[in-house]
């Protein structure tokens, strides 16, 4: 991403509400779809500022990879662990090592997706388990994908393609951010006619951000049980193909 964009994130991230509410889901998809263990191995990918780190601990021990040193040294230092560097597949990690492996945001930086995902599902221990959250909706791409160097944005065909590809079984997939889906589409919408798109990462007014965070933050209570059709955003919960 941007260097920009990593230092906005790094402000942010503790309360604006599309962080604080995504947490509330991903939370929701692990409790539900978590190996049956008291407490797992969990790898984060592409760990940024280290916003998810404290949520992931709640279910295990947790190793991080982030390759951008600057954010990597602020995840470091807000929570106390030690992050890998490096790309994928250049990062030392225990085979069958993982019982959790996320990336939350990540995939749609890396060019080889399914390489990355095919590299992963080695790491995972027997009955592990990866899960990814992406963007979702190709026609909704935009400066803000730009910005933080998207190198695409997902359907569910497309997604599942990819995790199929990587000799991975998607065990679970949903869309989120459906009820704020229509605002945000006409925002991106207006931008490409008007032609002043712009990234949509300011943290709101406190009242607004409130609102905002209680209206995607209410998507935690069934995102997990019914998938939704369509949203700004993708989960998928996958786990390696037995041969």
């Amino acid at each position: 991403m941007d260097r920009a964009a990593y230092d906005r994130m790094a402000e942010i991230d503790r309360d604006h509400w599309w962080f604080v509410a995504r947490r509330g889901i991903i939370a929701r998809l692990i409790e539900r779809f978590r190996p049956d263990r008291r407490r797992l191995r969990i790898l984060e990918v592409g760990a940024g500022t280290g916003s998810n780190l404290d949520l992931l601990r709640r279910y295990g021990d947790v190793e991080a990879i982030e390759p951008d040193d600057d954010a990597r040294a602020f995840a470091e230092q807000r929570s106390g662990m030690k992050l890998k560097s490096g790309y994928l597949p250049d990062v030392p990690l225990d085979d069958s090592g993982y019982d959790l492996i996320v990336l939350l945001d990540v995939l749609e930086h890396i060019p080889d997706d399914v390489g990355a995902l095919r590299y992963l599902s080695g790491k995972l221990a027997p009955g592990g388990r990866l899960m990814v959250t992406v963007p979702a909706s190709p026609w909704m791409w935009s400066a803000h994908d730009l910005a933080h160097h998207h190198q695409r944005r997902y359907t569910r065909a497309h997604l599942s393609r990819v995790f199929t590809a990587a000799g991975l079984r998607p065990r679970y997939a949903t869309h989120f951010n459906m009820l704020l889906f229509p605002p945000i589409a006409a925002v991106r919408l207006l931008g490409k006619l008007t032609g002043r798109e712009g990234g949509d990462d300011a943290m709101p007014a406190r009242p607004v951000n409130a609102i905002l965070r209680g209206l995607f933050g209410a998507e935690r209570h069934w995102v997990a049980r019914f998938p939704m059709p369509f949203g700004v955003s993708m989960a998928m919960v996958a786990e390696p193909v037995i041969l």
